[in-house]
């Protein structure tokens, strides 16, 4: 039988770090449309990515997980992605559990929400939201890190 404790709200704080480009990228196109190339929003490329979590904006600030999934561009008249990733967190007392993301990310918008939709290890049965916001892109490689801000209810 499953014992839960009572629900509590955590707020956990970010940055994730999507590099697409050079020798050690960490998300990569694993497919794409006929098309994909001519559309001004690459409409139907699919990316997955590996990408580290850190505790502050700079890449060697210490690493707390790793947001892993895929992101597939799914508007043909603006950037917006179909985004399924999980936060699986190896540091500190999240140790071991993961977050479920599945949502829409509106990339040039200034602050994105997407719902989390489930959890593992100390984050079961969680609920809640993520909001997302770009801290720095290089629009010449691609290469971001995104602000997470986390929201979310859990036992």
């Amino acid at each position: 039988s499953v014992k839960l404790r009572k629900q509590k709200l955590s707020h956990l704080h970010f940055y994730l770090h999507d590099k697409v480009s050079g020798q050690n990228a960490t998300a990569v196109r694993v497919a794409q449309a006929a098309m994909t190339n001519q559309s001004p929003t690459f409409f139907g490329a699919v990316i997955m990515f590996d990408d580290a979590l850190t505790m502050e904006p700079e890449r060697n600030s210490k690493l707390v997980g790793r947001a892993q999934g895929m992101y597939g561009s799914a508007s043909q008249t603006e950037t917006g992605l179909a985004v399924v990733m999980n936060f699986a967190f190896m540091e500190g007392k999240y140790n071991g559990s993961t977050l479920s993301v599945m949502g829409r990310n509106a990339v040039f918008s200034t602050v994105r929400e997407m719902p989390i939709i489930g959890g593992s290890g100390l984050f079961r049965f969680a609920r809640g939201y993520v909001q997302a916001k770009t801290h720095t892109i290089d629009l010449k490689t691609g290469d971001a890190v995104v602000e997470y801000n986390v929201y979310v209810f859990h036992y």
